[in-house]
């Protein structure tokens, strides 16, 4: 139980304030002005003191001075309706200073006065996280898991399939955790490597084997030795790189570029690809005999809009992320998850939390809603929304009015916004709609 001074004005706010402290377990005593404040900081010791900024003998931080003389010092949470004020107190009392911004609820005095309880309950309510780093509850994703966890008890090769944004590298690490593999989770991106410079990234080089190597250098075999090796987009390595590979994963031993001896490595190789396997096959990107090495176990990991039901859950979760990050409570309405639940997301769990971090920034620092874009389409969308209708069969003009109000309700109907996106003038689409037999909803 703690002893609190409420420092504060308001009356109105000062009764509830006193009621959740109270159920929170603590006692507290009230002070209108910093006059009244000083006369209960010379007869009695606090554990926390709830200060306003703005009182009406003066700013809450002329306190600071006889605080600071207190001992114990007790700790200081500012009161404010100004989100602007945090700066300013950060900048006269230092950063451990707290604050809370007005309107109050319970669960922002539960987070400052019983910092520990809160964290854990705070805990508690977050989404689990299979192996520590997934998270979804969906069908396909309950599937993903049961084949981590099988292919996770063998020590077999396993080629990672999936669009682009799906989080190829997140079910690698899932991977080695679940295989409690003694040694390191190494990732190497191979279409970021120049073709010079592969082979010494992945199996090292001696000093002197080539302009610049002016000392030796482990490869990637090498550090996850006893681990979890992830080559990233292997299908992006060079076609005449591709029989070194094989040969280390034949023999398990790999030679420094420069060098002669032969190196021992033991480590499981989990790849990935955006590709599929037929074009894999078709186009002739792998070798036979590597693509059987790597894809001993071939997974492939859902798109986001086959499992749309935990876009909610992933949306909450990136959006708590960045509110622990920045001290803040922004939150999504109920309409809003079900938005974002009924985008087809081509750019997969990527795009949303870039979309999510977007919306944070774009948010009303005085608020605690978020405010989405009008619209989630990206540039690189090669996607239709979902329920097209578009179909073979049809005439231009009825492609074209399916495409407008499609447009239309992919951006909650702003005009001008689908204008841009459909490459015609503000007036073309309202020629159009008229033609159509009026605007309809989007009136």
């Amino acid at each position: 139980m703690l002893s609190i001074l409420l420092v504060d004005d308001d009356q109105e706010f000062t009764n509830v304030a006193c009621h959740i402290i109270e159920f929170l377990g603590h006692t507290v005593s009230v002070a209108e002005n910093l006059a009244q404040a000083n006369e209960w900081l010379v007869h009695n010791n606090f554990d926390h003191i709830l200060l306003d900024f703005m009182l009406p003998d003066g700013s809450g931080i002329h306190l600071m001075d006889r605080v600071q003389q207190l001992f114990p010092v007790p700790k200081v949470t500012f009161i404010t309706g100004h989100p602007s004020v945090k700066s300013v107190i950060a900048d006269l009392c230092g950063p451990k200073v707290d604050y809370l911004l007005k309107p109050i609820q319970r669960e922002d005095l539960e987070r400052v006065l019983n910092p520990v309880k809160a964290k854990k309950k705070k805990l508690s309510n977050q989404a689990k996280l299979h192996f520590g780093c997934l998270l979804g509850e969906s069908a396909p994703m309950q599937a993903l898991y049961t084949m981590i966890e099988r292919v996770a008890a063998s020590n077999a090769n396993v080629m990672l399939m999936g669009e682009s944004g799906v989080g190829k590298e997140l079910v690698a690490s899932a991977i080695h955790t679940a295989s409690q593999a003694s040694g390191p989770f190494v990732a190497i991106n191979c279409g970021g490597l120049s073709k010079e410079l592969i082979s010494s990234e992945l199996f090292g080089h001696e000093k002197g084997a080539f302009t610049g190597a002016v000392a030796q250098k482990v490869g990637v075999f090498e550090r996850a030795h006893s681990g979890t090796l992830f080559l990233d987009e292997v299908t992006e390595m060079p076609i005449d790189m591709q029989p070194h590979l094989l040969r280390v994963l034949e023999t398990k031993n790999v030679v420094r570029v420069g060098g002669t001896k032969e190196i021992a490595v033991n480590c499981r190789v989990v790849s990935a690809t955006n590709r599929s396997m037929q074009s894999i096959a078709e186009q002739h990107i792998l070798r036979e005999d590597i693509y059987f090495r790597l894809a001993v176990f071939p997974l492939e990991i859902p798109p986001l809009r086959e499992r749309s039901t935990d876009i909610p859950l992933l949306a909450n979760a990136f959006l708590a992320r960045l509110n622990e990050e920045n001290d803040t409570n922004y939150s999504f309405t109920a309409a809003q998850l079900e938005r974002l639940a009924n985008f087809d997301w081509p750019g997969n769990v990527r795009e949303l939390r870039h979309t999510v971090h977007r919306a944070y920034i774009m948010s009303d620092p005085t608020k605690t809603s978020v405010e989405l874009p009008a619209s989630f389409a990206s540039p690189f969308s090669t996607t239709k929304p979902k329920n097209s209708g578009l179909t073979a069969g049809k005439t231009i003009e009825e492609v074209e009015k399916e495409l407008i109000y499609l447009t239309l309700k992919n951006v909650d109907g702003n005009k001008t916004l689908a204008a841009e996106m459909l490459g015609i003038s503000a007036k073309t689409l309202y020629n159009r709609l008229n033609a159509y037999g009026g605007l309809g909803e989007f009136s």
